[in-house]
């Protein structure tokens, strides 16, 4: 590791960049990020609308993502806490090519992941304008142009830098528990005025197993991506070895309560036939029958935010994969310039959000609102999971490798680690499978998964090509 880190020193160095980027991000802010990078709003309503049974999915997803994918990354970060996080790992693990092909698939789940969490960013904003503002709610235009904004706004703090974008982030936080915070007040006060509005019984509680419920599976168990998340900027993170852990442990609490308790409070409050619609619709139908009527406009400007501070977390960490691949002259230099003034790699992160407004109109063609969403939300599913099976097993690759003394390894040692890592790969090709299966209120489920499987290739299929001319250009440079 010793070499590689000397390589993107001088790489860096010939460049015109800074191979040692300011620390600036304390344990405070890491569980901050780790929430707002992990805990969305948007999913709450899904499992609400799912029923009582989207409690043991939770569990289950719990289970079988978050806790294996926090032990992979607490280990794999302790070993290797430099800046790059799974682009590192992999590459370590199994060579140049795997280590470009994670980075890359990981780095391109965010094109339609951004436009998939705008739109639910742009439904819930109309709800701060009142009835006079519904209307838009079917209106492609509109969407198009908040999520334009939300990728543009995102873009302009983070090349200011960190110093001031994890203030977006923490404030990101803090609108993601508010609202989930008023919800569980709302559910209490309805059990207690009125009774549960949804009956709890040992057969609602039994998840459906029917080919139509593998899309909600998928996207519950996807709501626990995020762990792996602040690793890739390792280097900017103080004493990253021993802060990671500790802010995966505290955030984990946060998500698993806050999904729970969330889904809880909006199934006592509200039936299920009512939670169908949203997060925001749910809050305030909620509201109404407890008599906490207009709270709906400030819950819908606190998801907003949470929504954006989100977005910002995202946007800072995976513009560092390309800068790193941009080092290791996988990607054109350019990738590896950063600011004069600010020190952010700012052509990495202009050239993704340009790719993010080009999937903002590609997901919108001949699809509803409702449609391009789902297409956008399955996308971001694949090319976000297809890095954790060459991450879970660069974990049972690694057991082979001695650790340094002050390596935080997986409790119970290799054996338990490989056995970690094995539960992760089953539970992630499974969601991947999963996500394929479109949503059942889509009129032309061919058309949406000829686009989910279609986009997902054409997104892998270019990694695979850049690194062919980028591994071309490599050679050259170093003839």
């Amino acid at each position: 590791m010793r070499q590689t880190s000397t390589y993107r020193a001088e790489s860096a160095a010939a460049l015109g960049t800074s191979p040692q980027p300011k620390r600036v991000l304390g344990f405070r802010d890491l569980v901050m990020f780790y929430v707002v990078a992990t805990l969305s709003l948007r999913w709450i309503a899904v499992a609400a609308s799912a029923g009582p049974s989207s409690i043991v999915i939770w569990v289950i997803g719990l289970a079988a993502i978050f806790l294996p994918l926090a032990l992979c990354v607490m280990e794999l970060s302790s070993r290797y806490p430099q800046e790059g996080g799974m682009y590192v790992w992999s590459k370590r693990a199994f060579g140049d090519f795997a280590g470009f092909f994670t980075g890359w698939s990981y780095w391109t789940s965010n094109l339609p992941y951004f436009p998939a969490v705008l739109y639910f960013a742009a439904s819930n904003a109309l709800y701060v304008g009142g009835a006079r503002w519904q209307q838009a709610q079917a209106s492609p235009a509109f969407f198009i142009a908040f999520s334009m904004f939300g990728v543009a706004l995102a873009l302009v703090l983070n090349i200011v830098g960190l110093n001031v974008g994890k203030w977006l982030n923490n404030l990101g936080a803090i609108g993601t528990w508010l609202p989930i915070g008023l919800v569980c007040i709302v559910g209490a006060l309805a059990w207690w005025k009125l009774g549960s509005a949804t009956s709890f019984t040992a057969a609602s509680l039994e998840p459906s197993l029917s080919f139509g419920s593998a899309g909600i599976w998928a996207t519950l168990l996807y709501a626990f991506a995020g762990a792996e998340s602040a690793s890739f900027m390792g280097d900017e993170i103080k004493d990253a070895r021993r802060t990671i852990p500790r802010a995966l442990l505290v955030a984990g609490v946060i998500v698993t309560a806050g999904y729970i308790l969330g889904t809880i409070a909006i199934l006592v409050a509200l039936p299920r036939s009512n939670s169908l619609e949203g997060l925001m619709q749910a809050i305030s139908s909620s509201a109404d029958r407890v008599g906490w009527s207009g709270v709906g406009p400030a819950v819908a400007l606190l998801i907003c935010i949470s929504i954006l501070g989100g977005v910002g977390a995202y946007l800072a960490a995976l513009s560092r994969i390309p800068f790193v691949a941009g080092i290791d002259r996988y990607l054109p230099p350019a990738f590896a310039r950063v600011h004069p003034e600010w020190g952010t790699p700012y052509v990495s992160l202009i050239v993704q959000a340009v790719c993010c407004g080009i999937f903002i109109l590609m997901g919108q063609l001949g699809s509803t609102v409702r449609g391009a969403y789902q297409v956008l939300v399955s996308m971001s599913i694949i090319a976000n999971f297809v890095p954790y099976l060459f991450m879970f097993a660069a974990l049972i690759r690694v057991q082979r490798e001695p650790a340094e003394p002050g390596v935080i390894r997986v409790p119970g040692g290799k054996r338990v680690a490989i056995a970690i890592a094995c539960l992760g790969l089953a539970a992630t090709c499974a969601v991947i499978i999963g996500s394929t299966i479109p949503d059942p209120s889509e009129p032309n489920k061919l058309l949406a998964i000829s686009k989910i499987v279609g986009l997902s290739a054409v997104l892998l299929g270019g990694g695979v090509l850049l690194y062919v001319l980028g591994r071309r250009r490599a050679r050259n440079a170093a003839v």
